[in-house]
């Protein structure tokens, strides 16, 4: 299983980002999958989440401004991120929805918000 996430870099507040997780060594399409983000020191944070039949939920932290998708025949799951925070600073990784510590993780996309 691989995971490999893009689109991260340097924004200003209010800006917007979309970032791109491609997998592989899975069948995709019959997963839920999620977008998490880590910053030093803290734990890996769920951020949002679609299921194989395209429901989503969201981290309240991120309701209306985040927006996730997925396109099955890319096997490749997309975050659209509006309206960003410094707050929103983080490395962003994912997933399958659900997936420990222990599951296998990729590098990860940085997102730094800031002037």
């Amino acid at each position: 299983v691989q995971f490999v996430e893009s689109g991260g870099g340097l924004v200003q507040p209010g800006g917007s980002l979309r970032l791109s997780c491609a997998a592989s060594g899975i069948s995709f399409r019959i997963y839920a999958m999620g977008w998490y983000r880590q910053v030093p020191g803290k734990e890996r944070e769920f951020v949002a989440g679609i299921t194989s039949g395209g429901g989503t939920n969201y981290a309240d932290s991120v309701q209306g401004r985040f927006t996730i998708s997925r396109d099955n025949a890319k096997n490749t799951v997309y975050l659209q991120m509006n309206s960003l925070k410094p707050e929103d600073t983080a490395v962003y990784h994912c997933n399958v929805l659900g997936a420990g510590p222990a599951a296998s993780w990729g590098q990860g996309t940085q997102v730094t918000v800031s002037h």
